[in-house]
């Protein structure tokens, strides 16, 4: 099965392309990652043109045969001369089944490297873009970009190429031969290729359309199959197992609709191809037949004629759907090739992370009159003139009603986005000046939504310092109150998480977070509400593992349960993207009608 009707079985249908020079020329830009192969594939190239060269030979020879048998049946010649050209036969055909072999597996092994390198290139690029990137598209289709798009450039270096090529070389040598073979009868093919060209081309159309159709219907049963799978404690809670099941099979229903459509337009066109073409061959055989009776063409031209015409009629069948293909390519080479124009925020290279050449911050950070606006949403401003200073080693709480702007707050300060005016200092330093990614290196998250990846637990906590040793990963988990959890285990620390760390509670889950946190040794700690939703005894253990986490460090903690932040440096209270209330816990109680005072009362009086 080839890779295209794998893409087509998905519910997959990649754009098309138009042909023109623009696009032909993106293309080639991106097929310049066949350089370093460049030996190997100009080689499968001659030696795929010398298999085509060699295909044309068989008719030539299979003519001179039977001219020779029917000589030899008048009496006027021997088998030495058929013997001789069978053997001369079989042995263009084991050349070029060499020389198939050869082009086969240099096409692959080019086409497969090539891509290794492309793909390569394209996820280290999409790791690296800002956040305005990711917030204006969808996952599913930066997936596409490095599966379905990819695939089709694979099978276009390939398949598609390689086979352009080999029907080109058919097409034309067979058309040239078949006119020095017989002009007559080369006539009567050609007449008959504007009705069979036309009739292609309304039938390609309107196949291609139901088969878009189709696939759309497949890929919205694939969707029902998605949400089902996702929302799975839902249907079972709600005993909608039938209802689902219902939903599917009136999916299927509309998409075996759409397909048969298309199969009986298929089952039509497939007719008509093998009526006009074996009409045309019969007609050719009259015509030969009546030439022959008048002594104008010999058995062997005959011969050669009807097998000239058959690598004729094979090309020009293939060429409809290779043109579609390399539609399909130029479209995907482009979707591509513009994910590598993308200016990236920091430089991924492969291998060894190069060491950190920033010394060790203080950990003082400064906002000074910070406004901001989403990308996304020109024209609202989120935060506006923010001042906000945090000494080294204090811990500053953000609270406020949601909406307010506190997680804006802390993507500006981790440069997932940059202000829209003011600056923010890190040691009194813009937070520009800084390596992006040396920056990042001196700071920590533990979210409130802990997301692990599938590997084990011991892999998720040294993602906070990838070359930390079992000793290291072992200490930072006891830190953090985890050890004794994952001992529990029978794997201990090599348990795998499952996705997303589902196999985990939420409190095991924030604990993980927190060693990772603890093993990164940060300069400046974010904590997100990483207390919240939990049962009193993991809030316990994990708020030891807090304090724990935030000594000698700047944190800023987002809280939502003021008890937690009761006793941190200094609160800030933000409503509406500005700064209402700033001071201790005391100092905000003391203020009468204060935002701080109203929160306060509403969750202690619960």
């Amino acid at each position: 099965m080839s890779r295209h009707s794998r893409n087509d079985q998905a519910g997959v249908e990649l754009p098309k392309a138009k042909l023109d020079r623009e696009s032909i020329r993106q293309a080639l830009e991106l097929f310049s990652y066949l350089r370093p192969y460049w030996a190997r594939f100009s080689a499968a190239l001659v030696s795929l043109f010398a298999g085509s060269l060699l295909s044309l030979a068989f008719p030539y020879l299979a003519g001179s045969i039977v001219d020779a048998a029917v000589l030899q049946t008048k009496g006027g010649g021997n088998m030495s001369g058929v013997n001789g050209t069978a053997l001369l036969l079989m042995g263009i055909l084991i050349v070029q089944a060499g020389l198939s072999y050869f082009h086969y597996l240099s096409f692959s092994a080019v086409g497969q490297r090539s891509l290794i390198d492309l793909r390569r290139d394209a996820y280290a690029r999409l790791i690296s873009l800002p956040m305005s990137f990711f917030a204006q598209r969808r996952v599913g289709e930066l997936a596409s970009r490095l599966s379905a798009d990819l695939i089709q450039i694979e099978d276009t270096l390939i398949s598609v190429l390689p086979q352009m090529l080999r029907q080109t070389t058919l097409l034309i040598g067979g058309l040239t031969l078949t006119a020095i073979t017989s002009l007559k009868l080369t006539g009567i093919i050609l007449a008959s290729l504007p009705i069979l060209t036309v009739v292609a081309i309304l039938f390609g159309r309107r196949t291609r359309k139901i088969s878009r159709e189709a696939q759309d219907r497949l890929a919205d049963t694939a969707t029902i199959v998605e949400e089902t799978l996702q929302g799975i404690v839902n249907v079972k809670a709600f005993a909608n197992e039938g209802y689902e099941l219902n939903r599917y099979h009136q999916g299927l229903g509309i998409f075996l609709t759409s397909t048969l459509r298309g199969a009986r337009l298929r089952a039509a066109f497939i007719s008509f191809i093998v009526l006009a073409l074996f009409g045309s061959i019969v007609l050719v055989l009259w015509s030969g037949a009546r030439l022959l009776q008048q002594g104008e063409i010999s058995f062997g031209n005959l011969t050669r004629f009807i097998l000239y015409t058959t690598f004729v009629a094979g090309a020009m069948g293939q060429f409809a759907e290779l043109y579609s293909q390399l539609q399909k390519a130029i479209g995907a080479t482009q979707r591509v090739r513009e994910l590598l124009r993308e200016t990236g925020e920091v430089e991924v290279k492969l291998g060894p992370t190069a060491p950190s050449t920033l010394a060790r911050l203080r950990g003082d950070v400064a906002f000074e009159s910070i406004h901001f606006t989403y990308p996304t949403r020109q024209g609202f401003e989120v935060l506006h003139d923010i001042n906000l200073t945090a000494a080294s080693g204090q811990r500053i709480a953000l609270v406020g009603p949601s909406g307010a702007g506190k997680s804006t707050l802390i993507s500006l300060l981790l440069r997932l986005y940059d202000p829209s005016a003011g600056r923010l200092l890190i040691d009194g330093k813009d937070a520009r000046d800084y390596r992006l990614a040396e920056l990042r290196g001196q700071m920590s998250v533990v979210p409130q939504e802990v997301l692990l990846f599938g590997g084990s637990i011991a892999e998720n906590i040294a993602y906070g310092k990838p070359d930390a040793t079992a000793e290291e990963i072992e200490q930072a988990a006891r830190q953090a109150n985890a050890h004794d959890f994952i001992m529990a285990f029978p794997e201990g620390y090599a348990t795998l998480v499952g996705d997303r760390g589902i196999k985990l509670s939420g409190g095991q889950r924030q604990r993980v977070a927190i060693a990772r946190a603890i093993l990164k040794n940060p300069v400046i700690l974010i904590l997100d509400e990483a207390t919240s939703s939990l049962d009193s005894e993991s809030e316990r253990l994990i708020q030891e593992a807090l304090e724990v986490l935030m000594r000698g460090r700047t944190s800023f903690i987002i809280a939502h349960r003021l008890a937690t932040v009761r006793h941190v440096d200094r609160i800030i209270v933000i409503s509406g993207g500005r700064v209402v209330e700033s001071g201790t816990h005391d100092e905000l109680q003391a203020i009468e009608g204060g935002m701080y005072r109203h929160l306060a009362s509403l969750q202690f009086r619960e």
